[in-house]
């Protein structure tokens, strides 16, 4: 798995995706901390699971975190977070 960049054009619109779906705890938030450490502050992550520990987990990593939570989807048991960097 690895986090792909993706064009930006919109106010809230993700930079970069991290595909963490099939996978399950710890890898997704694992993975996500990896993927903030790497990116520059004001970039988003859009962060793809269908681990039902992310809804969760990924929410206290930002309270833990300078990051901004900016949304949460869900769909049909996979869920959608997008995160903007704070360093």
């Amino acid at each position: 798995m690895e986090v792909s960049q993706v064009s930006a054009d919109a106010q809230n619109k993700p930079t970069h995706r991290l595909n963490v779906i099939g996978f399950h705890c710890p890898i997704p938030v694992a993975e996500a901390k990896k993927a903030l450490l790497q990116m520059s502050n004001g970039e988003i992550l859009e962060i793809l699971s269908d681990d039902p520990e992310t809804y969760h987990d990924i929410p206290l990593l930002m309270m833990r975190s300078n990051h901004n939570l900016l949304s949460i989807e869900s769909n049909a048991g996979e869920y959608k977070f997008l995160i903007e960097v704070n360093q």
